[in-house]
Formats: C-alpha cells, sequence, structure tokens
C-alpha cells in the first residue's frame, strides 16, 4: 500500500526532478508475415501491426491522465525485418516504407527492428538488408536500424564491423541535408537484447512471445536530487544505498504502468527496463549525478569508477520493485542527449578515449558522439570493433551510434534538437587501422564463451 509520504513523493520527483517513464514498447513477432511475393508480406505487416498498436498511443495517454505521471514516448518494436527478406527476397526498402507508414498512421514516434543479427555469419536477407540500410532510413521517418555484429558465445564478425563503417557513413551522407539524422537511428550492437525498449536498438526477439509490452522508466533527477541531499562526506557505500533505494521507487512507477498497459490491450507485460536515460533539459542528466558523487566534471580521473557504482546500484534497486526487470537496465551515457555530458564534451574533459572506458561498466556503448565529417569508414569501423571488444569479453550488451557530421569539423556543432539534442563534433584518433579493418573474418569467441 502506498502512504501519503509515498504519493507526495512521487509528485515531487515528476514535478520537479523529471522523472517520467520514457517508452510504452509493443513488441510485435512478423515471422508470420513471411510470404514469397514481398508486397503480399508489407501488407501481412501492416495488418498485424495496426491490429496490435492501434490503441497503443490512446491507452498510453488515458493512463497519462489517469495517474499523472508522464509517458514521454509510445513506440513499437518489431521482428529483425532480415527475416522476412530472406523469404520474400526483393527490395527490402519497402519493408521500412511500409513501418514508417503504420508507425505514422498509428500515431508512434519511432518503430525499430528494421534490424540484421549477423553475429556469426550472414544468413539470408541479412546483406540485402544491411546494404540497404542507408536508403531506408534516409527515405523514412519513424523507422529505427540496428545490427548486431558480435556476442560473448560466438566472437565478432569482422566483415560485418568492415561493412557496417561504410553503411554508417552512408547513412549520414544521404541524411546531410537533416544533420545527418540517419545515423542517430542506426545503432550497432554486440550483444544485443531481444527486449529492449529504447531506441534506434530495439528489435523483438525471435525468442519473445507474439506480442508484448515493455516499458523503459528514466529519473536521472530523481537520482541526483537524492544524491544532493546527503552530506559531502557521506562514504560511498551509503551513496550506493541511497541510488538503489531511489531507483526501487522509480521501477514501482514503471511497474504500475507496465500492468496497466498490458490489461488495457490485452497484450502480456514483458520486462522493465529501468535505464537512467538522460535528456537534454537541465537537471535530467547522467553526468550531473557523478559529478554530485563527487568528481568536478564527468570525464575526469574516477568517472568510470563512479559510473560503475551508479549502474550496479540502479540495477540492484529495480530488480527488488520489479521480478520483470530486462532490456538494458542501468545507466545510458549519450553524449548529445545528456546536458552534463555535452558540457564536458564542449570543455574537453570528456573524450571519446574516456567514453570508451566507461562503455565497459554503463549498460550500452558509444551513444550519440558525433564525430568530424571526414572520418574515413574504416576508422569507424575499429570504433565499432572497439566496443564490440568489450561487450564480448565483458559478457554485456555494447553499441556504438557515432554521427559523421558531414561537412563540419572538429568543435563546431550538430544540433538535432528535441531528446536527441545537440552537441559538439568531438575528436577522433586519425592514425588509421585501414589494414586490421580490410583482413575481415572473425575475431573469436573468448575463452568464458564456454560456460556450459
Amino acid at each position: 500500500m502506498l502512504n501519503t509520504r509515498d504519493i507526495l513523493e512521487t509528485i515531487t520527483m515528476i514535478q520537479d526532478e523529471n522523472l517520467d517513464i520514457r517508452t510504452i514498447t509493443m513488441g510485435i513477432s512478423l515471422l508470420d508475415c513471411c510470404d514469397a511475393d514481398i508486397d503480399r508480406s508489407c501488407e501481412k505487416v501492416y495488418s498485424k501491426i495496426y491490429r496490435l498498436a492501434k490503441d497503443l498511443v490512446r491507452t498510453g495517454e488515458e493512463i497519462e491522465r489517469k495517474y499523472d505521471i508522464p509517458i514521454v514516448n509510445k513506440r513499437v518494436s518489431v521482428t529483425p525485418i532480415a527475416m522476412l527478406a530472406a523469404v520474400s527476397g526483393g527490395d527490402p526498402v519497402k519493408y521500412a516504407k511500409t513501418l514508417d507508414k503504420v508507425a505514422k498512421d498509428i500515431g508512434v514516434n519511432f518503430i525499430g527492428g528494421y534490424s540484421a543479427l549477423v553475429n556469426k555469419g550472414f544468413s539470408a536477407g541479412d546483406m540485402a538488408l544491411i546494404e540497404s540500410i542507408p536508403r531506408a532510413l534516409a527515405e523514412t521517418d519513424f523507422v529505427c536500424s540496428s545490427v548486431n555484429v558480435g556476442s560473448t558465445k560466438s566472437g565478432i564478425n569482422m566483415d560485418a564491423v568492415k561493412i557496417m563503417g561504410r553503411v554508417v557513413r552512408e547513412t549520414a551522407e544521404l541524411t546531410r541535408d537533416r544533420q545527418c539524422i540517419g545515423a542517430a537511428k542506426l545503432v550497432v550492437f554486440c550483444n544485443a537484447p531481444d527486449d529492449n525498449p529504447f531506441m534506434a536498438g530495439a528489435f523483438h526477439g525471435p525468442g519473445e512471445p507474439d506480442a508484448v509490452i515493455n516499458v523503459g522508466v528514466s529519473g536521472p533527477g530523481v537520482v541526483r536530487s537524492a544524491l544532493a541531499k546527503m552530506p559531502k562526506d557521506a562514504p560511498l557505500d551509503a551513496v550506493a544505498d541511497t541510488i538503489k533505494k531511489t531507483a526501487f521507487k522509480i521501477t514501482r512507477m514503471g511497474q504500475l504502468v507496465g500492468a496497466e498497459a498490458s490489461k488495457a490491450l490485452g497484450v502480456p507485460f514483458g520486462i522493465i527496463d529501468l535505464s537512467l536515460a538522460p535528456t537534454p533539459a537541465v537537471g535530467d542528466s547522467v553526468a550531473h549525478i557523478l559529478e554530485e558523487i563527487g568528481l568536478e566534471q564527468c570525464g575526469c580521473a574516477g568517472t568510470t569508477a563512479a559510473l560503475a557504482m551508479l549502474n550496479d546500484a540502479v540495477k540492484k534497486g529495480g530488480v527488488m520493485a520489479s521480478s520483470t526487470v530486462g532490456g538494458l537496465s542501468g545507466a545510458f551515457i549519450p553524449v548529445t542527449e545528456d546536458a552534463g555530458m555535452i558540457d564536458a564534451a564542449r570543455k574537453g574533459t570528456l573524450t571519446i578515449e574516456k567514453l570508451e572506458a566507461m562503455t565497459a561498466v554503463c549498460s550500452v556503448g558509444l551513444d550519440m558522439i558525433v564525430i568530424p565529417g571526414e572520418t574515413p569508414a574504416e576508422t569507424i569501423s575499429a570504433i565499432i570493433a572497439d566496443e564490440a571488444a568489450i561487450g564480448m569479453v565483458n559478457s554485456k550488451t555494447t553499441a556504438v551510434r557515432v554521427i559523421p557530421a558531414i561537412g563540419l569539423k572538429e568543435g563546431e556543432e550538430l544540433d538535432f534538437g528535441g531528446l536527441l539534442g545537440n552537441g559538439p563534433v568531438m575528436k577522433v584518433n586519425t592514425k588509421s587501422p585501414q589494414t586490421m579493418i580490410n583482413r575481415g573474418g572473425r575475431i573469436p569467441a573468448p575463452l568464458q564463451s564456454l560456460k556450459n
């Protein structure tokens, strides 16, 4: 039962500390939409998504009004489209345009799953979809794409890594008149989760049910506010305990919303992803949490240790509040979406090298980082390879979402607006990894993959 203090505390979190439900995402399996005729397959895709998700936005809005809880995004994720393209053949961009049309018709703000899973090699449909990504993201508005190039069990597909460096560049080039936005909707994963509700990396894994509701909760401002009330000489184990208790409170709200949405839509409740996903809004920053812990600025010495503690405490608190925590769950570090990260990057305190170290202990990877437009494809591939190696060896999800700012140089600014934010073009090491990337092949799985 909730007491008066709990209710007032939650109201304060929402009104003053940017607590929100970041997304309700409906995952939908499209395996029964496969057809040898691509046009017929697209018709099935549209029909199934519309039938299951047509009331998603309305339901989210009703829950918002009922509980006065902001639900920022309503989204859909689908089976990796490469699987459908394997059956139908043809131009996969037809699927992208179908997804874009149904997203607009049901009113969601993003639809994810223009994806391929190639961590051990390419199967039918994979290569065609990957090569079509630049056009698909340039010719649609709401479609998001992801490619999984590695895993702890299988190693890293370096042929896919090489291709994805080029695909990221081409995607940015085709959308250069829109702030290179296509690259901001493309994620390259290692150990991609099947139940991630956050874009741009969401897809509905082949082992998932026919349809499911996954909820992403976010409250960096709430955590920062809780830490601000602590004495500056409080020991770090007490800091971690405060973070755990705060994460518990945040997750409870997600549990309520997920259960309500599941009941209203007649779709099973899947997981709560308790990720501290920041926004450019003042007071809604993961970097500012790290600074509240005691750093002069995010990126200085001690940042990785503080982030490791934050990430672990968030997960521990969330698990206690729900039996269905999943997805990515932890702390995100997207540079352009975090006011504190933006400031640290502009001042040079936060570098790509430091961000890479931070990804070894947080929930995701190099996220929403703007790099010089002249960065070669093989350098982007090598950045992807580095992150995939961290994920593979540490048995965790890592990802790369970098935006080559075509026509811009280090220190200049790219501004997406909205939740995607803005940020400086960050320095990239200019020494070439071309010979290594051109070798292709596969980096074998690490010894810890042999766990069975």
